[in-house]
């Protein structure tokens, strides 16, 4: 079976694994301070802070802004549900916004005009752009909205580690960019997450939350304010140490595995068929999906690929069709679109041309009228 994604981990990474775990220093400790400065170099940010999953990263971040009972927060409505479920656990309100078809990321006039049209109860306190597969959203308008509005920006940055947009690399600037590593993540700690800031008080406040509100003074331990535990171990951190001095070399195979995409689905995407993005050369293509045309049940698709041994999924899903957060306050149309016809195809650096091939040729045989 050609598998949808794999992760990346060579026996460096093991023996480091292996020897945190002989060390019997297994919470957080010397590898996962040494893991939060290589990502903070590497991202060019002022602080990084390890937990244990994207999703706490989400929550974390959104607690130290203070958002809770009586705000809002919005969000795009094609993406994980863990977007929408870290607002939902402060107490905050996920107002859903459609996206762009082409990039799948959140759309900046349907963002503008939801912020315009507001007239809910709540106080709209933030937005929380995801950059979708590693695709980055449009932070400069962004950026410009929050300014004009008054809103804090928290990203979904879970598939964007290595991303590079027009500041930078995602998480470079900006009060909390938050990252996963989970396995289908191009860099992995089995489960695992962090937040990049520019913030020194937001990153003193963050690492508080993710140790059970507590700091460590000459006197003692001080618990400053009711938290959890959200921290990641040591032996994770040693995992993700190894993998990041290969992050930059297997975004790029993942872009030259995409041009043998986009050549060997050319023919299906004429035929109208199936839509392919357009990847810009800042995407770090955590996941290639493509879009299939309304007449086909992606379903099916998914069956016939597995029969001939190819793993396909599902990209994300719409927000709004879980029925957990509400509706829109404005029509959504593309979020459903892309949750319904969206098929994620493998994408892992250890791929070759010949494997892409047979996906692509699989894809044709499939699609046949």
């Amino acid at each position: 079976m050609l598998k949808l994604s794999q992760p990346n981990i060579s026996e460096e990474a093991i023996a480091g694994v292996v020897d945190v775990l002989r060390s019997g220093y297994l919470v957080h400790g010397p590898e996962s301070e040494a893991f939060e400065v290589a990502l903070a170099e590497y991202l060019g940010c002022h602080s990084v802070i390890l937990v244990s999953s994207g999703t706490a990263a989400l929550h974390v971040s959104l607690l130290a802004m203070d958002i809770g009972p009586g705000d809002a927060v919005l969000v795009p409505d094609f993406t994980f549900p863990a977007s929408a479920n870290a607002i939902a656990l402060t107490g905050a309100r996920p107002v859903i916004v459609d996206v762009e078809p082409s990039s799948y990321t959140i759309s900046v006039a349907a963002l503008e005009d939801t912020i315009r049209c507001w007239d809910g109860p709540e106080m709209l306190k933030g937005i929380m752009p995801v950059h979708e597969f590693g695709a980055v959203a449009d932070m400069g308008k962004i950026r410009a909205l929050a300014s004009q509005y008054s809103l804090r920006i928290i990203e979904d940055a879970a598939c964007a580690l290595g991303a590079r947009g027009a500041d930078g690399k995602v998480g470079k600037t900006g009060e909390a960019a938050c990252f996963s590593f989970h396995p289908r993540k191009t860099l992995t700690t089995g489960e695992g997450g962090a937040i990049a800031t520019s913030s020194p008080e937001l990153a003193d406040r963050m690492r508080r939350l993710r140790n059970h509100g507590m700091e460590r003074t000459a006197a003692g331990m001080r618990f400053m304010e009711p938290a959890t535990n959200y921290r990641m171990t040591n032996f994770q951190a040693a995992l993700g140490l190894r993998q990041l001095p290969h992050l930059d070399e297997w975004i790029g195979k993942r872009h030259r595995l995409y041009q043998s995409y986009q050549n060997g689905l050319a023919l299906l995407v004429a035929e109208g068929k199936l839509f392919v993005p357009k990847i810009e050369t800042g995407h770090s293509l955590q996941t290639f999906m493509v879009v299939l045309a309304s007449r086909f049940d992606r379903a099916e698709v998914i069956h016939a690929l597995r029969e001939r041994g190819i793993e396909s999924n599902l990209g994300a899903q719409s927000l709004s069709a879980i029925g957990l957060y509400g509706k829109p306050i404005l029509p959504s149309i593309n979020g459903g679109v892309l949750a319904d016809k969206g098929l994620a195809l493998p994408m892992f650096e250890q791929l070759d041309e010949n494997d892409i091939s047979v996906v692509c040729a699989a894809m044709a045989a499939v699609l046949a009228d």
